[in-house]
This record gives C-alpha cells, sequence and structure tokens, in this order.
C-alpha cells in the first residue's frame, strides 16, 4: 500500500517539529511522525500504549492503576467527571479517597490519562491493522473491525471520550485532537485508494459521520447479542462509506 498521508491544515499546514513535511510522487503530504511509526520505532510504533506504572514503577502499581481507571471511567460515564469525588472512586475500587494520591495527582490527571490513552491506543492499532494488510479493501475491513471491537468492548471509554474532552487541560486536549486527526486520515487515506473520484474532504466527513454512528453503542448495543451487533455496525458503517464514495449525481435542471 501507498505511504499514509498525514493532512495538517488544522495544524497551520505544519508538523510538530516546524521541519517541512515530505511529499512523494503522488502529491500527499506524510509526517515524518507517521514514517517512524510505519518503522515501528516511537512511542507510537509500538502498536500498543505504554503500560502505566504505579509510583514505584512496579508491575502491581500498574495493574492498580488500571483498576482505577477502570473505575473512574465508569462513574465519569454515568455522571460525568465534575460530579465524581475522589472518595467516590476510591469507594468503588476499595481503597482512601486520600489514597488514590499515590497514583493519580486528582480527577483531572485520571481523566487526562484516559482520553489521551484510548487516543493512542485507536491510531497505534488502527496503523498497525493498516500496514499489516495485503490491500486497501483488506485495509477497511481492520479498521472496521478494530473500531467496532473497541467500541462494543469500552463503552464507557467511549462515552467519556465523546463528552469529556473540555473538562482536561488544554494542552491535553490539543494532543487529544492531534491523534484523532492523525487516526482519521488512517481512514481517509485508505478509502481514498478504493474511492479515486472522492475528494479527501468528503471521505473525511464521511469517516467522522461513520464514528458518530460506530460510537452510538453505548447507547444501542443493549438489544442485540455482541457478535450480532459487529455485524450490524460493520454492514452499515460499509454502506455509509460506500455511499459516500458513490460519484455525485447533478439536480436535474428540467
Amino acid at each position: 500500500m501507498l505511504t499514509l498521508a498525514v493532512y495538517y491544515r488544522h495544524m497551520n499546514g505544519s508538523s510538530d517539529s516546524g521541519a517541512a513535511p515530505e511529499r512523494v510522487g503522488t502529491g500527499q503530504v506524510v509526517s515524518s511522525q507517521v514514517d517512524r511509526r510505519r518503522a515501528g520505532t516511537g512511542h507510537i510504533g509500538t502498536g500498543q500504549p505504554p503500560r502505566p506504572l504505579g509510583r514505584r514503577g512496579s508491575r502491581d502499581g500498574g495493574v492498580r492503576r488500571e483498576e482505577i481507571l477502570a473505575a473512574a471511567a465508569a462513574l465519569f460515564a454515568r455522571r460525568g467527571s465534575r460530579s465524581v469525588t475522589i472518595d467516590d472512586i476510591g469507594a468503588a475500587v476499595g481503597i482512601s479517597g486520600p489514597g488514590l494520591y499515590r497514583h493519580f495527582s486528582g480527577k483531572e490527571a485520571m481523566l487526562s490519562e484516559m482520553l489521551v490513552g484510548i487516543s493512542e491506543r485507536l491510531l497505534a492499532e488502527g496503523g498497525r491493522r493498516v500496514v499489516a494488510a495485503p490491500n486497501a479493501d483488506a485495509a477497511l475491513d481492520a479498521l472496521l473491525d478494530w473500531h467496532v471491537s473497541l467500541a462494543l468492548s469500552q463503552p464507557d471509554l467511549i462515552t467519556v471520550q465523546e463528552r469529556e474532552l473540555a473538562n482536561v487541560p488544554e494542552h491535553t486536549q490539543w494532543q487529544i485532537r492531534r491523534l484523532q486527526r492523525l487516526y482519521v486520515e488512517e481512514w481517509v487515506t485508505v478509502l481514498s485508494e478504493l474511492s479515486l473520484l472522492a475528494s479527501p474532504a468528503r471521505l473525511r466527513t464521511a469517516v467522522h459521520a461513520m464514528f458518530g454512528l460506530l460510537n452510538s453503542t453505548p447507547h444501542s448495543a443493549t438489544e442485540l447479542a455482541q457478535d450480532t451487533m459487529a455485524d450490524l455496525l460493520q454492514v452499515m458503517a460499509r454502506a455509509a462509506l460506500a455511499a459516500a464514495s458513490a460519484p455525485t449525481t447533478p439536480p436535474n435542471s428540467d
């Protein structure tokens, strides 16, 4: 497959490093970060987010942090982060509220780690699957399988991701949005290979709309078995993307 394009229109046309982006033969802009990820180097290139460690870097501490984050995500999803206290989270994992400060500096730090973490996971695993696919059609299947499986298995994180971005610091919001844009471009680049006549803007808009469908699972996936729901979501997402890829017919002038 072609090297994946990364569009920086939302970032004033520049990369983080300030260096001019490379251009490949198709005219697509390629970021050095994506190239590093393709080579399997750097933080994102691992294919998995770093396992969080406890205050002393212990494996047990990492497991405890994951338990705390999972409990906090469930509470944030149900009640909103502003309505949840440190004591609420502590009670959910069986430790005192003040004991949480051995792992996190506060609610904001928990929320930031959640939102950055899920954005990193989406991008890293999505990119890994695209690179491993033999062709663009297989890459699209792999992306759909990945996003649907995450949406169905992590409804609390999906809900928090949709609702809580405004409640983290501005610099963390920027980091999350950047990761999300890069993830969208994984989809756009694959779709561009399958839909040569559709503009990147049209495909990008379709991807965002499709995410709305897939990320509705905390509300919609309540009556069907998970496997059945996964199949249904993949069929619906494929249909939505196919509609965006189809040539538009001008209105009848008669």
